[in-house]
């Protein structure tokens, strides 16, 4: 229901999008999210906006060079990403959840980012 594209082979410094198109069902009212995981280590959060397109949360490691948005209309969460570096190398997942549940039911498959140096 959730799938995650746009992710590739870039040069530390470029940029990429990630998105994430939902189908089966409109994630609406649903509060969405960006998560990655590098090699070898534990998935860790990115990046969380709201249904209404407020209520933006960034990863501390992140902010300031990573924008996440969405298209209600298009069903569509997006992820842009600057100034990519080395570390930012991870497959990337969106997720999505309802604001009453503690955790993400909701997960695309992911993208894989590898940023080279």
């Amino acid at each position: 229901q959730l799938q995650a594209s746009g992710g590739g082979l870039v040069q530390a410094g470029g940029s990429l999008r990630l998105s994430c198109a939902a189908s089966g069902r409109t994630f609406r009212n649903y509060i969405m999210a960006w998560f990655r995981q590098a090699p070898g280590k534990e998935r860790e959060f990115v990046a969380q906006i709201g249904w209404f397109g407020g209520d933006l949360y960034y990863a501390d490691s992140v902010k300031g060079r990573l924008t996440i948005s969405r298209d209600v209309a298009k069903n569509t969460l997006y992820l842009q990403i600057n100034s990519l570096k080395p570390e930012d190398t991870a497959v990337y997942y969106c997720a999505a959840k309802t604001e009453t549940r503690p955790t993400y039911d909701y997960w695309g498959q992911g993208t894989l980012v590898t940023v080279s140096s």
